[in-house]
């Protein structure tokens, strides 16, 4: 069983006039925070003051990398190449370091979303685009994504973390069911999936099945209605469930 967990949430995906979640509540409960880079969500003054939220609580800032799709949230395919892909996230990556470095942070990870992600799953060809996009933003970047995409991350040595899910559903191939539209889930019945999922190593799937799956870190989507419920409830447990909570950045300092 894992002692130690980091829990992180896609957030930071407003844009303009238009506000989504409330990164607010949820920042405080949360060690790492995905933020988004303009792509599929966020603005440069989202960025900002997200950045922000994420520094004044000690939680580790990563990149939120999309397709560029602002008007489909990122969760349309599209027909890119690795190359394109391999630029699409050093070019997110890059526009959230500079927010945290002017702000006095560092960028601490990098994480896909929608489309993206489930592309680089799916592809082994995309996965090691992906594994060599966060390689050249440097050494201490780490990714972030399920375990499927390990053997690209250690081909291109570059620090991996695999996540997993209990505010999404797994099917019983082992793959994630999306969502258009986020629903309202039982806060509670959050906690205790994430502690079975860090003690047992095994989430249901749909079709009532157990799908054995080993992470390290559990992550909230900050666009569920009562997301901030959700974190809030998944540390609880968690904590009294004897599991310490801890950035990604803290995870791979004890496994170096």
């Amino acid at each position: 069983m894992a002692t130690k967990v980091d829990l992180n949430a896609d957030m930071g995906e407003s844009y303009g006039r238009w506000t989504l979640g409330d990164d607010a509540a949820l920042m405080p409960h949360l060690t790492s925070a995905n933020i988004a880079c303009g792509f599929h969500g966020g603005d440069p003054h989202v960025m900002r003051r997200t950045v922000a939220l994420a520094l004044e609580h000690g939680v580790g800032i990563g990149a939120h990398v999309a397709f560029p799709d602002l008007i489909g949230f990122g969760r349309r395919r599209l027909a890119a190449t690795p190359e394109e892909v391999e630029d699409y996230i050093v070019y997110q990556a890059g526009a959230v370091r500079a927010f945290a470095e002017a702000a006095g942070g560092r960028l601490q990870h990098v994480k896909p979303h929608g489309a993206l992600y489930t592309s680089i799953v799916d592809s082994p060809e995309l996965a090691r685009a992906a594994a060599s996009a966060v390689a050249a933003l440097g050494p201490d970047v780490i990714l972030l994504m399920p375990p499927a995409v390990a053997t690209a991350a250690a081909e291109a040595r570059v620090p991996f973390v695999p996540e997993g899910y209990v505010d999404l559903d797994y099917d019983a191939a082992g793959k994630l069911v999306l969502e258009r539209a986020k629903q309202v889930r039982d806060p509670q019945e959050m906690g205790e999936k994430a502690v079975r999922l860090v003690r047992e190593r095994r989430v249901r799937t749909i079709d009532g099945g157990d799908l054995e799956l080993e992470v390290e870190s559990i992550c909230v989507h900050g666009d569920a209605p009562n997301a901030p419920e959700i974190a809030r409830a998944i540390r609880t447990t968690l904590e009294a469930a004897g599991v310490e909570l801890a950035p990604l950045a803290d995870l791979q300092a004890v496994t170096r």
